[in-house]
């Protein structure tokens, strides 16, 4: 009588072709996500800069803070950095001649060709 199954050489063959392509794949996979993440932190940037450029337009002055255009309602929430996945990694740029205000914002996760802190 003989046993159905798959031999230990198939079973290596299968492995060796599921490697190969996970080393095809992988690569393109995490391009794909950082790629993805630059473009989120983009979209981020441009939201909130509108909100802040609103909030100077509606009343005259920037922002004390990022939570103040939460709490006027020019934003949802507090944004959170797609690259670094926390709000608090956020550079503030202070408005120009004060030490106070948001008229700017700047993200501080570190980029491998660019900083993303020029943006």
């Amino acid at each position: 009588m003989r046993r159905r199954g798959f031999t230990l050489i198939e079973l290596m063959v299968v492995m060796a072709i599921i490697a190969t392509l996970l080393s095809i794949v992988a690569p393109r996979y995490f391009a794909h996500l950082d790629r993805a993440r630059e473009a989120a932190l983009r979209e981020t940037l441009a939201v909130v800069r509108d909100s802040i450029d609103k909030f100077h337009a509606d009343t005259g002055r920037y922002p004390a803070e990022l939570g103040e255009l939460v709490s006027k309602r020019y934003l949802r929430k507090l944004p959170v950095d797609p690259v670094s996945d926390s709000s608090e990694t956020w550079v503030i740029v202070p408005a120009p001649g004060e030490l106070t205000g948001v008229s700017d914002l700047k993200s501080g996760a570190g980029g491998e060709e660019m900083p993303y802190a020029q943006w």
